[in-house]
């Protein structure tokens, strides 16, 4: 029997010094729109995919919960069964931790969204508007603009002119950009988050340039009524000796503020030895084309202006040991001070590199729990395809996003955590053929319909293959057994442009009332660091 906890209890444990990782285990559609703080969200579905990683101590303290305190049973029981040994559930779920007057959150990496507006609201972080900085371009003015977010979110819309130059990038290459000390450096994100760390980066690190945020970022540049660009690829420069030894003051300077502590490889070594204490992540700050040149073998990519952005989303072992890796430091030392501040976790950056480690290139196997592949019927898309034609059921369990964009021709979109329900509410009768991107969660769902009567099949190499051998695919979320609630949709995500506008307004004015929200019960806070 798993034991239960009241929300009095998890609210005590999360303020204690111990390691715990809270877990919610619904769809990110359901968590977003209600959740406990301090929460990373590890859905049923992708359970057995992510766990290993963001919970890789067996014997961590482990709360599970979810909308009501239902549905959490099945996965306390899967984390029993993969050897997990304290694990409990919140007793009425969120809806408890409300009733017990603990706020409640909406949204997505909220804590570390929360802690871009203290940052702001704290360090007056200095930004200009929209309609400022389009002033400034059609005046000519000396400046340059930097987005700190991935390439691929880059590439989907940006600011005219921008360079794309991820948040843990800004430091390290800012000086080879070709600007002078009288060019104004404006950042800029999606939102805020991003565009305020990233701009307070520079500051901190002690870049002699006026540095400005864009205010409410690429969406405030929409709002205002001017055009972004769409596909674009502006990549940041390369990084010279020169540029280096410069950025490496700078992230030095901005470490001894916040206080960030190195390690050498031996008290690296003798963290490895006690993991089974204490949770350790080794994680690699760079870019991932130099991860999959070389790494340290157990360390995992975490870019690191994603990491401060999207902690939850890497770490969800709240006081655990994360090491920071990063072959030119600057990047590590950068990512720590913003971590330092964020309070997630005990961070350290690895001050001998990569110096005496195991090293490993290519693409890192992520470990992944219960994947007895043997058990499973595997087919070619072609024979998959040939199976359709004879009344066989293709279900696509990619994310709803990822269906709306593509998805075998007639296959049905699902969620693996509703599969069983979909399958017999909607009276399906006939072979089942999965097919995903991520095959892992095709076999997942095999294995457990594996005494379904008319059998079940997986596409070798999911979608990819599909697409490389020819198949048809098709756009939109038509054939829908699943409500997909499996995605929290962005502004951006929408459709309608009305929606999308009025989604943008929403979300905005949500961000800005983050601190006041983080002040009730059941927030949190964070250190202030004076010069």
């Amino acid at each position: 029997m798993v034991k239960k906890i009241s929300a009095q209890q998890l609210h005590k444990l999360i303020e204690d010094l111990e390691e715990l990782a809270l877990i919610d285990t619904r769809e990110e559609g359901d968590f977003g729109l209600a959740h406990i703080l301090l929460c990373a969200n590890i859905s049923l579905s992708h359970l057995e995919i992510k766990i290993p990683d963001l919970v890789p101590r067996k014997s961590t303290r482990i709360v599970l919960c979810d909308g009501d305190g239902v549905n959490t049973h099945l996965a306390a029981e899967k984390l029993e069964y993969f050897g997990y040994s304290d694990v409990s559930i919140l007793d009425g779920g969120v809806t408890a931790w409300g009733d017990a007057g603990l706020e409640i959150f909406s949204g997505l990496n909220v804590p570390s969204k929360a802690f871009g507006e203290f940052v702001e609201h704290t360090y007056d972080t200095p930004s200009v508007s929209a309609e400022e900085l389009k002033v400034m371009m059609d005046k000519k003015e000396d400046m340059i603009v930097l987005d700190s977010r991935p390439m691929a979110e880059f590439n989907v819309m940006n600011i005219p002119t921008g360079i794309d130059m991820p948040g843990a990038e800004l430091v390290h290459r800012v000086q080879e950009t070709g600007i002078s000390t009288d060019t104004t450096i404006v950042v800029n994100c999606a939102g805020r988050t991003r565009s305020i760390i990233g701009a307070q980066s520079l500051i901190n690190a002690g870049v002699p340039n006026k540095v400005v945020a864009l205010r409410n970022g690429t969406m405030g540049w929409h709002l205002a009524g001017f055009k972004l660009e769409h596909g674009m690829d502006r990549p940041p420069p390369s990084v010279s000796n020169a540029g280096h030894k410069i950025a490496m003051e700078r992230a030095l300077y901005a470490a001894k503020r916040f206080g960030v502590t190195t390690i050498n490889s031996k008290k690296l070594t003798a963290w490895r030895e006690e993991q089974a204490e204490r949770t350790l992540c080794i994680l690699d700050v760079r870019t991932l084309e130099e991860f999959e040149i070389s790494h340290i073998s157990d360390s995992r990519h975490a870019p690191g202006g994603q990491l401060v952005q999207a902690t939850d989303v890497y770490v969800a072992t709240q006081k655990a040991r994360v090491v920071l890796v990063d072959d030119l430091m600057v990047r590590a030392f950068m990512t720590a001070s913003w971590l330092r501040q964020l309070g997630w976790c005990e961070v350290y950056v690895l001050g001998t590199g990569f110096d005496g480690q195991a090293m490993s290139s290519g693409e890192r196997i992520a470990p992944c729990f219960g994947l007895e592949m043997q058990k499973l019927n595997i087919i070619s898309p072609k024979e998959a395809l040939a199976a359709q034609e004879t009344g066989a059921n293709m279900i696509c369990l990619d994310r709803s996003l990822s269906c709306r964009e593509k998805h075998p021709k007639g296959s049905w979109f699902s969620i693996r955590s509703k599969l069983t329900k979909d399958i017999v509410s909607n009276n399906i009768d006939a072979p089942l053929i999965f097919i995903s991107t991520d095959v892992r969660v095709s076999a997942l769902a095999a294995l457990d319909m594996a005494k379904y009567k008319n059998g079940v099949s997986i596409v070798e190499g999911g979608v990819a293959a599909w697409e490389k051998a020819g198949l048809a695919l098709e756009g939109g979320l038509n054939n829908v057994l699943s409500v997909p609630n499996d995605v929290y949709l962005r502004a951006y995500d929408r459709e309608d442009p009305i929606e999308v506008e009025k989604a943008m307004n929403e979300y905005l004015t949500w961000e800005l009332g983050l601190v006041e929200q983080i002040s009730r019960p059941g927030g949190t806070t964070f250190e202030v660091f004076l010069e």
